[in-house]
């Protein structure tokens, strides 16, 4: 039956045209978009919804940024379940925190939003030599408008704004931090005795029954997952940028038109004189700081080598007035503009008239010039030809993406009829299972990708599937070449590893069960020697565990009530089996030098302030009704929400 759909799917496409067009008309589009809607609530705050389709363009925004600032990162760590949850809280938190902004009136300046804008080197890359806004590269680069970065830097500066005010008030003061830092790096004299399992298997017997009983009650142990030989290829920008080719003409004319870009931009160093007068300053003070202006130019015009020590008495920059008005060296586009016009149209040695600007008004001198410098066309032809494949595979992808849905669904038990028509590579895969593999790259780290080649008709038709998106312009189709089903594997199988397991177990059992005995008489005869077995006097520590001593030991040992020492104590180690240790003393704090005593002060008070910024946050949940609608999934668990 798919046989027919595959062969003559033009055919059938205009039929459902012509099946499917009337319904838009009689019923409207609304009836199709609705059904199966992704609009469905996944979390609310104040009453406002997060819809699902929100949280997957959050998502898959994010995941693009992440991949574009470190495309070497694990992808498997963008598709779990555990990322995207991490996303949604995220959602959650910024909404929670910019609502409580908006209902506190935190509001940001204009002035405050301009200066953030100015400092941010990423910016001043949008403008080109005349200081204009490149809008469309921005809007490729960032994937969003100037106006939404703009509302989203204004956002966040609220909320910074609002957890400010939290996290100043906790600052605690010196003394508690160093009461809370000698706690920390409180230690103690202990004395061990150790109860290991490897002391204890020879004596460890075992049936044949108990073995068969064991495996009997761990059989999820000894199941092997499920897995697929598979094969897939990959279309990417890189794999389209391959089959283009670009005339000389082509790369010589971009070569032209874009000759400053390759260079060196020129570079101008000058001096300065500022009298300050605020763009808002009363015009009265503006016109008097413009007379000062006048009156110093007037000075310099006599003798122009006075300068330098005019600048140092009479400049109102702070930074530049002690260097005689010296600027570092500086290129288009990193000074306001009034200032860089008359800079750039001074020769050197020359002194400007006086210069209005926002800050005030300014004498320059021009003191050096670096001309810019433009390479030759060869020695950048190759970085052209790539720049304009770039542009022109961005385009061609599309194209071929196209294509490539075609090919693998039309032809849909091989992949080379695609391979060959868009010059993809092949490549194979043994033991692929239903779950990426931590540091897999690539497709085989994709957990889309993966669900698809796992789905039903991939395995039960051995058939190719769909092309799946793995973000930033890549596209991968795999099929399933063979597959063996989970299974659990036999007693016999597995029989040898299972008495390794049950000796090990019953063993610690047993360094367990003689610890506790051993703790329970020694405690009995206290006042007495010590017992044989307790090891020699070492010293614990939270910051400074030289002896090697498991953690749990080192906390147990710490937490004893320091009034009621010595004392004994025991700590079940697990498989690594039972320690008692007998807890001597508490010894002062190691004295500490005053940077690292000023550093862990630091350290403490960064985590007492984002404990209040935490417990804050919580408490504006609860106020907002924050709530997410869908499940924590289970691996979710140390992922870290920012």
């Amino acid at each position: 039956m798919f046989d027919f759909f595959r062969k003559y799917n033009k055919i059938v496409m205009i039929f459902l045209f012509l099946l499917i067009i009337p319904s838009f008309v009689l019923f409207g589009v609304e009836r199709y978009t609705n059904n199966g809607d992704r609009g469905d609530v996944v979390a609310t705050v104040d009453g406002q919804s997060i819809t699902r389709t929100e949280w997957d363009q959050q998502h898959r925004n994010e995941t693009d940024r992440l991949r574009q600032q470190m495309p070497s990162l694990d992808a498997s760590v963008f598709d779990s379940d555990a990322a995207r949850y991490a996303t949604l809280e995220r959602m959650v938190r910024n909404r929670v925190l910019s609502t409580a902004a908006l209902k506190t009136n935190m509001t940001v300046s204009d002035g405050r939003l301009t200066r953030v804008f100015s400092e941010d080197p990423g910016l001043a890359s949008f403008r080109d030599d005349k200081g204009n806004f490149d809008r469309q590269r921005f809007i490729l680069a960032t994937g969003r408008t100037p106006e939404q970065f703009e509302a989203a830097v204004r956002a966040d500066l609220s909320t910074q704004q609002l957890l400010s005010g939290v996290t100043a008030s906790a600052a605690p003061n010196p003394a508690l931090l160093d009461v809370l830092s000698n706690a920390l790096r409180e230690r103690r004299e202990v004395q061990v005795a150790r109860f290991m399992p490897a002391d204890f298997s020879a004596k460890v017997s075992v049936s044949d029954a108990d073995l068969e009983a064991f495996y009997t009650s761990h059989t999820s142990r000894y199941q092997l997952p499920e897995q697929a030989d598979v094969e897939y290829i990959v279309l990417n920008t890189d794999a389209v940028k391959k089959t283009l080719a670009v005339p000389e003409a082509e790369l010589k004319a971009y070569y032209e038109q874009n000759k400053d870009r390759f260079g060196t931009k020129e570079e101008r160093k000058a001096a300065h004189i500022l009298i300050a007068a605020g763009k808002d300053a009363p015009a009265a003070d503006r016109a008097k700081a413009k007379a000062r202006a006048e009156e110093l130019l007037a000075e310099i015009r006599k003798t122009p080598t006075s300068f330098a020590e005019l600048a140092k008495k009479n400049s109102q920059d702070p930074v530049s007035a002690a260097q005689g008005g010296a600027l570092d060296f500086v290129s288009r586009g990193a000074m306001v503009k009034p200032f860089e016009d008359a800079m750039f149209a001074l020769k050197k040695g020359e002194i400007s008239n006086v210069v209005e600007t926002e800050y005030g008004y300014h004498i320059i001198r021009l003191d050096e010039v670096k001309p810019g410098t433009v390479p030759p066309f060869e020695q950048v032809r190759a970085r052209i030809e790539d720049e304009i494949r770039g542009q022109q595979a961005s385009q061609a992808f599309a194209k071929q993406a196209e294509t490539l849905s075609d090919l693998v669904y039309q032809q849909a038990d091989s992949l080379q009829p695609a391979a060959d028509a868009l010059k993809l590579q092949i490549q194979k895969a043994q033991g692929v299972g239903r779950t990426p593999v931590v540091g897999a790259q690539g497709p085989l780290g994709n957990r889309n990708f993966i669900n698809a080649l796992f789905s039903a008709e991939t395995l039960d038709r051995k058939h190719n599937t769909e092309a799946i998106d793995l973000g930033g312009n890549q596209l991968a189709v795999g099929r399933v070449t063979r597959h063996v089903p989970a299974r659990t594997q036999s007693f016999d199988e597995v029989k040898p590893r299972v008495r390794q397991e049950l000796v090990a177990e019953r063993a610690a059992a047993a360094a367990k069960t003689e610890g506790e005995a051993k703790l329970k008489a020694w405690e009995a005869a206290s006042g007495t020697a010590l017992p044989a077995g307790v090891g020699q006097p070492v010293v614990v520590s939270r910051t400074d565990n030289a002896s090697s001593q498991p953690a749990p030991l080192v906390e147990a040992a710490l937490r004893v009530d320091p009034a009621k020492l010595p004392a004994w104590v025991g700590v079940n180690l697990g498989a690594e089996g039972y320690a008692v240790v007998r807890v001597n003393k508490t010894l002062p704090a190691a004295d500490v030098a005053a940077d690292q005593r000023q550093q862990e002060r630091a350290q403490l008070s960064q985590a007492m302030a984002a404990a209040e910024a935490e417990a804050y946050y919580t408490m504006l949940k609860d106020r907002f009704k924050a709530s997410i609608k869908v499940p924590r999934p289970s691996d979710s668990a140390g992922v870290v929400v920012n």
